[in-house]
Parts: C-alpha cells; sequence; structure tokens
C-alpha cells in the first residue's frame, strides 16, 4: 500500500473520534481475548489431564518463538515508518512488522481450538480476519504482514495438529 492509500483509509477514523475509538477498542478487546482464551484451553486440558494439552502447548509456542526470530531477521518496516504517517493505533515500535505476530497468534491458536473445541476454532478464525484488516487500517501493518501472518499461523496449525 501506498502513503495516499493508508490515508485514505484513516480519513473516516479521523473526522469521527467514536469510530476511531471502536477501531482501537477492537484491537485491544481482540488481542485480549485471544490471549485469553488459549490459557483458559490449557488449563482445562491440563487439569482434566487431556493427553493433547502437549501438543496445545509446543505447537503455538515453538511457533511464536520461529515467528518472533523470522521478525526479527527481516526487520521490515512498519507502514507508518516507511510512508512517514501518524497511524490509528497507537505504536511506537520500529520494525519487525512482517510478518504480524498477532494475526499468526490468532490463526495459530485458532488451530489448538480446531483440534480440540471446534467452535471455537471457527470463531477465532472469523476474529482472526476482523484483526488483520484492523490492524492495516489502524497503519501498523501492510496487507502482506497480515497475509502472511495468517499463513504462517494456518501452516503451523495445519502441519503441527493435523500432519502426524
Amino acid at each position: 500500500m501506498k502513503r495516499e492509500q493508508y490515508l485514505r483509509l484513516a480519513k473516516p477514523f479521523q473526522k469521527r473520534p467514536a469510530l476511531l475509538r471502536v477501531l482501537r477498542g477492537t484491537d485491544k478487546v481482540l488481542t485480549a481475548l485471544v490471549y485469553c482464551v488459549y490459557p483458559v484451553l490449557l488449563c482445562v486440558l491440563f487439569f482434566t489431564r487431556d493427553t493433547r494439552f502437549w501438543r496445545c502447548l509446543l505447537v503455538p509456542g515453538v511457533s511464536f518463538v520461529a515467528v518472533s526470530v523470522l521478525r526479527r531477521v527481516i526487520n521490515a518496516k512498519r507502514p507508518y515508518e516507511a510512508l512517514e504517517f501518524q497511524p490509528l493505533l497507537q505504536k511506537d515500535k520500529r520494525g519487525e512488522s512482517f510478518p504480524s505476530r498477532h494475526v499468526f497468534s490468532v490463526f495459530v491458536i485458532a488451530f489448538a481450538f480446531y483440534y480440540t473445541f471446534i467452535p471455537v476454532g471457527i470463531v477465532l478464525t472469523v476474529l482472526g480476519v476482523l484483526l488483520a484488516a484492523v490492524r492495516v487500517i489502524g497503519g501498523v501493518h501492510y496487507p502482506r504482514d497480515v497475509l502472511c501472518g495468517a499463513a504462517i499461523g494456518l501452516l503451523c496449525g495445519a502441519v503441527g495438529f493435523f500432519a502426524f
């Protein structure tokens, strides 16, 4: 995306403070929701001595570390850095934009739920798409960042939970 495209996306939110609050709130709520339901899943599996606990812990955990290392190595600039604009989402971090770790996390955690409780996996997948849109509209990621984050999350989840 080009600077003008981000500015055009941002314009309705800048003109309507309530809409901007909704965008920022959606980002925070979706992120918090995913990072809360995942530990609940792990606790339920652990305390019920479900043998799927270890896979649900290790697949997202190892994948998260790998994506974090990949981001650090690539160290791609964020849109607001490269295109010099103020993002709608409060962010002052430099680099490590590619791939989106927020979106990756939602999708790999969704697969943990597909593996254990499909309805929540479906809901998380829909929320992951919404979060991806929010992160792009908010100016903290390029579309390629969120698409690759989702793809890597889907791949890690599919391989980690269903390939063996």
